[in-house]
């Protein structure tokens, strides 16, 4: 962890660290998530749907692999030291499988951050309000026939362009998703 990581995030968008988690941890993970699918990962013939999305899970290996110290050293230095708050869950799984059809949350689109009061739909706005990092853990290996989640290398220095018009009120992922796809079109 140094200036290039810095360098490199604030370039691309994001950094990749390599075995970031400990081996047993993501193991921990993977097989329960496998479990929560009721698909066979030996069996593709199992995986009948393109996505199968698991809740929250806030136990065992799912609260440890977000306190690794490398992740916590790559926080403090892409964040600030101290700047950040600990998790002890990592959200929602979109679990992707190679399908014929295509998933219905398959578009390029930004994550948002926020709910309004008496929204239903979660926001995003210029200042990622509630949000430091997007974190997306790999508890396997991932290649291109696995249906693997994409990013568009350098896409996050075109967003902001598209946010600041909404201002502090932010908009809804319907709304922005269509425009950042087409902003950032150009990008690998």
């Amino acid at each position: 962890m140094d200036d290039e990581l810095v360098e490199r995030f604030l370039t691309d968008g994001f950094v990749k660290i390599e075995g970031a988690v400990a081996p047993r941890v993501a193991e921990g993970c993977a097989r329960r998530l496998w479990r929560e699918t009721g698909y066979d990962p030996e069996d593709p013939s199992t995986w009948k749907d393109p996505v199968v999305w698991v809740g929250g899970l806030a136990d065992g290996p799912f609260a440890a692999a977000p306190n690794s110290p490398a992740l916590h050293e790559a926080f403090d230095l892409l964040v600030g030291e101290r700047r950040w708050d600990p998790r002890y869950s990592l959200g929602a799984f979109p679990l992707r499988f190679p399908h014929r059809e295509e998933p219905d949350d398959a578009g390029w689109h930004i994550d948002t951050s926020f709910m309004p009061e008496g929204a239903t739909d979660w926001y995003a706005n210029v200042w990622s309000r509630e949000r430091a990092l997007l974190m997306l853990f790999l508890f396997s290996e991932v290649t291109e026939k696995d249906a693997p989640t994409r990013i568009r290398v350098g896409s996050h220095l075109d967003v902001p362009r598209i946010l600041e018009p909404y201002g502090a009120a932010g908009a809804t992922l319907r709304e922005l998703g269509p425009q950042v796809a087409a902003a950032s079109a150009h990008r690998p």
